[in-house]
């Protein structure tokens, strides 16, 4: 069961996301309506956040999915990307609202309505968005798809802020001290304000090439270290992610006296070891005679 979680598509959980989104907004809208809690009307304009931020992810993921053509030949994963950045300033955007309109309920605090209905909307909405969060994070990290985990940790996200809000509210019922409704509201808008700031940032560091991870890198050599030999040694290697691709780049130094034939066997063999041990990987891989050296370009010549 596991197993077939993680493997879900990343178009057709974020299909399921942006239904799950449309209904917990009509459920978090009624919740507001009913209790006229501005915590509750911060809780759903988050959800019409999450709604926004899956279709645009789904439009990404589709692209990203587009083969490699003339103007693109290393493919279109990096539009994951631009998901993440765009679900990451929508969170900034909808916190800035978020606070400007408990700042106006907090000068000016107003008793609340029916709060029994309006909190059980709210942890029924809250419901749907941890299980289906906890399906795309797994899936996310699977497929190695930024833009399906970003939804899913904006999902998270919403599910703690839910559960702020329910403990302000039902506070407020308690104490009858109003003011804690938009407190809880404000609350809510740094908590989501922080995680729009992180996604963006991880968007930004994809965009940069960043170098694969660590515990990748350390199955790569692992991997080379089974190819080393006295007449084979590898070095010069770089390496990249770019949305669910890596790339791994290194220079293969072999005697000169073998055949290009051989050179090239040997060769295939590391890439297809190197590519069955790190799944999404393209290794490209240059060789170089034994006694040859090749330097990476100095930064002057780049001027």
């Amino acid at each position: 069961m596991g197993i077939a979680v993680k493997e879900l598509s990343p178009s057709l959980l974020l299909r399921v996301s942006i239904a799950v989104a449309v209904l917990t907004i009509t459920l978090k809208t009624l919740a507001w309506w009913i209790t006229d809690s501005v915590g509750l009307l911060s809780d759903a304009m988050e959800s019409l956040v999450n709604l926004a931020s899956a279709v645009f992810a789904l439009i990404m993921v589709k692209i990203a999915l587009r083969p490699a053509d003339e103007d693109h030949p290393y493919g279109h994963h990096k539009a994951e990307y631009f998901s993440s950045g765009f679900e990451g300033l929508a969170i900034i955007v909808a916190a800035v609202g978020i606070a400007w309109a408990a700042a106006q309920r907090l000068l000016e605090p107003q008793p609340l309505q029916q709060l029994g209905w309006g909190l059980a909307l709210s942890v029924v909405s809250s419901a749907f968005n941890g299980a289906l969060a906890w399906v795309m994070l797994q899936s996310g990290r699977h497929h190695r798809s930024i833009a399906l985990e970003g939804d899913a940790r904006h999902l998270l996200t919403d599910v703690w802020t839910s559960a702020g809000v329910v403990l302000g509210v039902g506070l407020v019922a308690l104490t009858g001290w109003n003011w804690l409704d938009p407190a809880v509201a404000i609350a809510v808008a740094l908590n989501i304000l922080r995680e729009g700031a992180s996604l963006m940032w991880k968007s930004s560091q994809g965009l940069m090439d960043n170098a694969l991870e660590p515990e990748v890198m350390a199955e790569v050599e692992k991997t080379l270290h089974e190819f080393q030999h006295h007449t084979i040694r590898f070095d010069h290697i770089s390496s990249r992610r770019s949305g669910q691709r890596r790339f791994v780049d290194l220079h293969m130094h072999m005697p000169a006296s073998w055949t290009l034939g051989r050179a090239a066997a040997v060769r295939a063999a590391v890439e297809q070891a190197l590519m069955s041990a790190v799944p999404g990987l393209r290794a490209t891989i240059q060789l170089l005679p034994s006694d040859v050296e090749a330097h990476a370009q100095d930064e002057d010549d780049l001027l």
